[in-house]
């Protein structure tokens, strides 16, 4: 059965985003949270995508 995306409980800083993504993803949470803030300075869409995934993620 595949992982399912949700967020993590345990590797949190503010939603637990990054570190459902990194746990479904089978990455490092800290590589995840780089990509997300090099996004949000380059593009700005970042930031209104974690606000999107922090409200439809399933905890």
């Amino acid at each position: 059965m595949p992982a399912k995306l949700k967020k993590s409980s345990k590797d949190k800083m503010l939603a637990g985003v990054c570190g459902g993504l990194a746990e479904y993803l089978g990455w490092d949470a800290t590589i995840v949270r780089i990509l997300f803030v090099i996004l949000a300075f380059t593009y700005g869409f970042a930031i209104l995508a974690y606000f999107i995934l922090a409200v439809v993620m399933p905890d």
